[in-house]
């Protein structure tokens, strides 16, 4: 089984995130299970929380996923908590498309009946909370309490000591916080502060379950593609996702490409 795991940090700048992710994902998969790691090369990867940079990100994001499905790869991982791309990407490809946000939320919601949100920044808050609007499970959710902090942070924080203690204390602070509010599960939403977690062996608080959006979502992606050739299905095709057909469709692909929503007639 093969799968990609699309990052939106740029390639050339998250060295130590990189290295850290591969070792999260290296020891959840199942034996034969292989996951290409992919970052942002052509936008700047430098960020999905203002709208202009989420644009930039989103064009690469569902050309990877056209790519992904044409190397042969099993499914197509979003690992960023913006799931930037996730709605466009599952209506061009027949490959299976999960987001990380997405797929934690829905799986803290198996895991207890409210959840808890950290975005790692004030800004990024109001998208976590439009998201869960969006995949229908606001009522489940107490609240969304940021860290005072930012994907670059964050970064930082996995080379410096001192600033990760700082930011470890911070999120303790803040999901003690959601559970006083009445959350049964807490999610991380930042990849980024997944990696810490996962390498201090972070996933449960006060009885209440810490959900590792990449662990899930890697696990979720292996289901994903067993079902997928189990039973030739996964991604509806009737209407949110539907492909174009016809002289519709040709006119799109004489215009960007020959090679856009494979299988489509």
């Amino acid at each position: 089984m093969k799968l990609w795991y699309q990052s939106l940090a740029r390639e050339t700048d998250a060295t130590h995130y990189r290295a850290m992710l591969r070792k999260v994902i290296d020891s959840c998969v199942d034996p034969g299970t292989e996951v290409h790691i992919q970052g942002i090369v052509e936008a700047a990867g430098i960020g999905v929380h203002y709208g202009f940079l989420k644009h930039q990100d989103m064009k690469e994001v569902i050309y990877n996923a056209l790519r992904a499905e044409k190397e042969g790869y099993d499914a197509f991982l979003i690992g960023n908590f913006s799931d930037v791309g996730i709605c466009e990407a599952r209506e061009m490809v027949n490959i299976p498309v999960l987001g990380l946000c997405e797929t934690s939320m829905h799986i803290a919601c198996m895991m207890g009946a409210t959840f808890g949100l950290v975005p790692v920044s004030e800004k990024q808050t109001p998208s976590k909370i439009e998201n869960a609007r969006r995949y229908g499970v606001e009522s489940r959710m107490v609240g969304a309490l940021p860290l005072n902090s930012s994907p670059a942070g964050l970064k930082k924080a996995m080379v410096d000591k001192t600033l990760r203690d700082r930011v470890m204390a911070d999120f303790m602070a803040v999901a003690k916080r959601l559970i006083e509010r009445g959350a049964e599960v807490i999610i991380p939403a930042g990849g980024e502060f997944n990696v810490l977690l996962a390498e201090d062996g972070i996933y449960e608080m006060e009885r209440a379950p810490i959900v590792n959006g990449i662990i899930e979502l890697v696990k979720m992606g292996e289901l994903a593609a067993k079902l997928k050739k189990l039973t030739g299905r996964f991604t509806s095709k009737r209407l949110q996702y539907a492909a174009p057909t016809g002289d519709f469709l040709k006119r799109i692909r004489n215009f960007y490409g020959a090679d856009l929503y494979p299988g489509a007639e």
